[in-house]
């Protein structure tokens, strides 16, 4: 399916009321269509990994299309290029969220980019830097308990961004590091600690948040 037939194909699923539901949820959606995500998957399903149709999609700048690239991109042909240039794109927390977790956290570059993006000043560049720390936890099972302690230094380092889409993105990285194992769950329990002692609001909310996950207690049964 070349680049024209899946737009024609992206624009017949269109849904005018999903369209305006998308502002409740403060997704930019003057270039979207209303597509909800299940829709996608399907056809991300049917289409198959395509980089090239993939770098197609994204060139559109249409919302969906832009969702849909990244779950049909190949991620050992993404470049570190495409990261920065795709990243400099996202104008939506949804975008940021959908392409770190469906393609970014796969690729040989996703702990250098989620460093690096961290100190960005960008609101959606940073929150992409702490997405990709939450779903490489998610999705690597393999990687050592070192670079998530990294992580964690890094946590404590920006917690100070008051930026809604930054606090929340930093909040679900501590919390996701903390649910990957024992180990890492002791450590970020102590850098919430740490946290909390700052002397900013967005800092104290992200550590309470956290712990109250963290430090539930669960009943056996």
């Amino acid at each position: 399916m070349n680049i024209d037939e899946v737009i024609a194909l992206l624009k017949q699923k269109a849904n005018p009321a999903y369209l305006e539901g998308m502002k409740r949820f403060a997704i930019e959606n003057t270039k979207a269509l209303g597509i909800p995500i299940p829709e996608l998957r399907k056809l991300a399903r049917d289409l198959k990994k395509d980089h090239a149709l993939a770098l197609d999609l994204w060139d559109t700048g249409l919302h969906e299309a832009r969702i849909l690239a990244s779950m049909i991109d190949d991620p050992l042909m993404v470049t570190s290029k495409q990261i920065n240039d795709w990243v400099n794109d996202f104008n939506s927390w949804d975008i940021c969220d959908q392409v770190c977790g469906n393609l970014f956290d796969r690729t040989p570059f996703a702990i250098e980019k989620a460093l690096a993006f961290s100190s960005d000043n960008q609101a959606f560049i940073k929150r992409a830097g702490f997405v990709l720390m939450a779903e490489y936890s998610i999705h690597n099972k393999t990687a050592d308990d070192k670079t998530f302690i990294n992580f964690l230094q890094i946590i404590e380092r920006e917690a100070w961004d008051n930026r809604n889409f930054v606090k929340k993105a930093i909040n679900w990285a501590l919390r996701q590091i903390g649910k990957r194992n024992q180990i890492l769950k002791i450590e970020a329990i102590e850098i919430a600690y740490r946290i909390s002692l700052q002397e900013s609001k967005p800092a104290k909310w992200i550590a309470s948040d956290a712990l109250k996950e963290l430090t539930k207690k669960v009943d056996l049964p």
